[in-house]
């Protein structure tokens, strides 16, 4: 009972938003124009490179109040909010040759981070496909503060 009201949480939560970038002409462009610059890792071959173990830092850049849905179950996740980003990043993540994926809630914000990392010199700055919600649609781990958990109907979103 438990396990399964904590999947209607998450996927509540994360059903509910929609993105707050999207239905501008000016916003699409510059979305568009970091995808290009950065590309997108799909949530498959991030889980692979974390389940292998390789190095990969996972960045999440929501805001500190969307961290309560739930995040990525990986060991090397790493949070600073999109808005700290430029201010925080050099003294946490020293090694610019480092893989960096990004991720947000639906992959917006993400891949701008994304694309700032990339202009400071990071050079392996990519963006998580679909974000947080393209990782849970695909039944990959979630973990939360009651435990990991796997988003059940995940698919409906």
């Amino acid at each position: 009972m438990k396990k399964r009201f904590i999947n209607i949480v998450l996927l509540a939560a994360l059903s509910s938003t929609t993105s707050l970038f999207a239905g501008f002409a000016e916003t699409d462009a510059l979305l568009a124009q970091a995808t290009k610059e950065v590309g997108e890792m799909e949530p498959s071959r991030l889980k692979q490179m974390i389940d292998k173990e390789e190095y990969v830092i996972v960045l999440d850049v929501r805001e500190m109040e969307q961290r309560a849905e739930g995040k990525i179950s990986a060991d090397s996740i790493l949070e600073i909010t999109r808005g700290n980003l430029e201010f925080e990043v050099l003294n946490k993540i020293k090694n610019k040759d480092a893989v960096i994926v990004t991720y947000c809630r639906g992959g917006s914000r993400g891949v701008l981070a994304a694309q700032t990392l990339k202009n400071i010199g990071y050079k392996n700055a990519t963006n998580l496909k679909g974000g947080l919600k393209g990782w849970a649609k695909l039944g990959y781990p979630i973990e939360t503060g009651l435990g990991v958990t796997k988003l059940a109907n995940a698919e409906e979103w």
